[in-house]
């Protein structure tokens, strides 16, 4: 049982050359192109298997501000104004709604976190407020039982990960730019230290720019040009049911369980920061930078297996521009869905809303969440190698801060202002970690 995703037709032709090439057609990069194309720049999206079938179309589809960041939430505020305008500049439905965002808690350490993060927000204009006790409970009367309190976020939203994505692509070549599907990128040609070309399966691509939007694939790739990137990935488990269940909230919360609605009716389930660990060789290499995230979160975190390892996504290994590279071994990353998890999901899931008791499991599946040692993504220039931009390490945020993203990464290409401050973003903050490390920024 895996993801659903809407699927487009390839650009046929690769061209010679263009003013900005973008490695990986997930939501950040297939947005970055789109808002280059829309401005007049002759951009090409380049993706080893097909537009957004990895992470961003296996998440919950949620477009928030609740509970961001600092560094975050002027990114997401601005997304979801983007998120807005995206049907009607497409002409296609991306399943966006800004249908509210409900969290429900009996835990009074998570009600004050809550809390300070409420009034530090509505300092900075985002509306959100507390629950108590009697208005969380008729909020969450689905549940049919009393709550302490919780937090109603009306102004953010979801959007459809199967649509989202590929809806952005056709209008990458709506605005004069190409798509190309099963085109892996093996790496970049320089001249004088800066980037001159892109070196894919089907050809070369001249140009001057190229974004790195690569997903969990973005660290790997950055050493082959000895770019040092901090990142690391957990498998994420989740699923979904039929249509069936009424009366439901469009998105809810809790610590035991979340829930979203689809688009055909059904609900993606999931519990929050449940994932395996699955080691590979690039977490090792940086495990003193991604070790105290990990201690915090070992409640929730557990050991997997060997499915990233054989994968190929996080080697250390160098490859040639001349021969298939790992990305050509492995098109879409897939991993199969931890089988506790998606059994632990669905029970906790049915005794928070009795109502999906009615509803059968629909599909199962898994997808690698990338992440920086901060949880907050790295956007901005190596200055190592320039022309070359880094846009990865989204942290499970991606999705809903995809279309801010690539906006910023289109204001910094083409020297416009600023869809926000994009120094909070920037990958050389890396550079001369907490942990005593350099990296080669």
């Amino acid at each position: 049982m895996r993801v659903q995703l809407m699927t487009i037709e390839t650009t046929p032709t690769l061209p010679r050359e263009a003013d900005v090439v973008v490695i990986g057609a997930g939501v950040v990069g297939t947005f970055a192109a789109y808002y280059l194309a829309r401005r007049g720049m002759k951009v090409a999206l380049v993706e080893k298997g097909l537009v957004g079938a990895e992470q961003s179309s296996r998440n919950w589809g949620w477009c928030r501000q609740q509970n961001r960041d600092a560094r975050e939430l002027p990114l997401a505020t601005k997304s979801l104004q983007l998120w807005d305008r995206l049907a009607s500049e497409t002409g296609a439905d991306l399943g966006f709604s800004r249908c509210g965002l409900l969290y429900l808690s009996d835990d009074e350490a998570e009600l004050a976190g809550w809390a300070r993060w409420g009034a530090f927000a509505r300092g900075v204009g985002v509306t959100t407020y507390m629950l108590d006790a009697e208005e969380a409970s008729r909020r969450g009367s689905a549940t049919g039982r009393r709550w302490k309190g919780g937090v109603f976020s009306p102004t953010d939203g979801v959007a459809d990960p199967s649509r989202a994505v590929p809806v952005a692509a056709l209008g990458v070549i709506k605005h004069g730019g190409t798509v190309h599907q099963g085109c892996a990128a093996r790496g970049l040609e320089l001249e004088g230290g800066r980037v001159s070309a892109v070196v894919t399966e089907a050809g070369v691509i001249r140009t001057r720019t190229v974004v790195m939007a690569g997903g969990a694939w973005a660290s790997s790739f950055c050493n082959q040009l000895g770019v040092r990137f901090p990142q690391a990935s957990i498998r994420s488990s989740i699923l979904s049911v039929a249509p069936g269940a009424q009366g439901l909230p469009d998105a809810l919360h809790t610590k035991a369980a979340s829930v979203t609605r689809r688009g055909d009716g059904g609900y993606t389930l999931a519990i929050s920061g449940g994932a395996r660990v699955d080691p590979t060789p690039q977490q090792m290499r940086f495990i003193r930078q991604f070790g105290p995230m990990f201690a915090k979160r070992w409640r929730s975190l557990a050991p997997g297996g060997l499915q990233a390892w054989r994968a190929g996504h996080e080697s250390l290994a160098r490859w040639r521009l001349d021969a298939p590279t790992p990305m050509e071994a492995c098109r879409v990353l897939d991993p199969k869905p931890d089988a506790r998890m998606i059994v632990l999901t669905h029970r906790r899931a049915v005794e928070l809303l009795p109502a999906l008791q009615r509803t059968p499991v629909a599909a199962a599946w898994a997808g690698y969440i990338d992440s920086t040692p901060d949880g907050v993504p790295a956007i901005g220039e190596i200055e190592s190698v320039p022309g070359f931009i880094l846009a990865a390490g989204f942290s499970g945020h991606g999705f809903g801060i995809g279309p801010g993203a690539g906006h910023l990464i289109a204001d910094i290409i083409t020297g416009g202002e600023p869809l926000v401050d994009p120094k909070p973003y920037h990958p050389r903050r890396f550079s001369a970690s907490s942990w005593g490390k350099v990296a080669d920024f």
